[in-house]
């Protein structure tokens, strides 16, 4: 949580941080990062490539940003796949609001840095169990392969029920 205070108030209020997170998918496979960082949220779990909109700078260009800082690859952001904002869901404690992007992949330029232990590619019939998957993105990488199967009208917002 943000503290800070508005110019007509005296009293400090508690805003939200807005995170960015890309499903990068080439063929039947996604990008996934193992956060390697022992003093990350969620260590040791698998998650996509994602982190903090910084200022001045769009939420693509942030997610374009981090996926590269993340993976080494460069990006195209193709669309918004999802908006998150339940204040309760993303099991985190600093209640982000969270835009999810789809991108496909352009070129590996570069290495991950140092908060991430590995980078692969998963097969989507093959990710790592949704325990190793950190935050909510396990959800969201069930919606996309629902998606795949039978388009859904996006962007998501909030949280559908998912149809296994």
């Amino acid at each position: 949580m943000i503290t800070c205070y508005f110019e007509d108030s005296d009293q400090p209020t508690k805003l939200r941080h807005v995170v960015v997170d890309t499903l990068v998918v080439k063929a039947d496979k996604i990008l996934l990062v193992k956060r390697g960082d022992d003093t990350l949220l969620e260590a040791g779990k698998w998650a996509l490539p994602g982190g903090y909109l910084e200022r001045d700078e769009t939420a693509a260009e942030a997610a374009t940003r981090e996926t590269l800082e993340e993976t080494g690859y460069q990006v195209k952001v193709e669309e918004l796949f999802r908006l998150i904002d339940n204040p309760k869901r993303r099991g985190e404690d600093r209640q982000n609001v969270a835009l999810v992007y789809l991108a496909t992949p352009i070129k590996k330029v570069g290495q991950q840095d140092g908060e991430i232990s590995r980078v692969e590619w998963f097969k989507l019939d093959a990710l790592p169990p949704a325990e190793k998957i950190a935050f909510d993105h396990a959800e969201t990488l069930n919606l996309y392969r629902r998606h795949l199967i039978k388009p859904l009208k996006l962007p998501l917002i909030g949280w559908p029920k998912i149809v296994k």
